[in-house]
């Protein structure tokens, strides 16, 4: 083994490209999307439960800045993940695996889950 490699061993100078960018944020939109069902059960338990249950989900949905912010948060996961989930299925079909195709989808994957944010944070908000 040769020991005059360089190790760098400082996770925080390593520039990772956008394509690993983007496919490490997919895995952690579906652990936040895992984690978020708690709170989705819970509203659609709680809304289903009772007229009164549904009012409550409702207001809290309409008035309460932790409610739009949980709401939001969990749409945009949601958003991102769908996005990204679309571009590994085309890359399982072997469709645009060529390095620059790779940052093309990459870029179009951050673009238009930008604007389905933008759009979710408007019908929350």
């Amino acid at each position: 083994m040769n020991s005059k490699r360089p190790i760098n061993l400082d996770i925080s100078t390593i520039k990772l490209p956008l394509p690993a960018l983007t496919s490490i944020t997919h895995r952690i939109t579906g652990i936040i999307l895992f984690i978020g069902l708690i709170f989705a059960f819970w509203a659609l338990d709680k809304s289903l439960s009772s007229p009164a249950g549904f009012y409550a989900v409702q207001d809290a949905l309409a008035n309460n800045l932790l409610a739009k912010l949980i709401a939001w948060g969990l749409l945009s996961a949601l958003a991102f993940h769908f996005v990204a989930g679309i571009k590994h299925l085309l890359m399982d079909l072997n469709i645009g695996v060529t390095l620059e195709s790779g940052m093309r989808k990459a870029q179009i994957t951050v673009v238009v889950s930008a604007v389905l944010v933008i759009l979710a944070g408007v019908w929350v908000w």
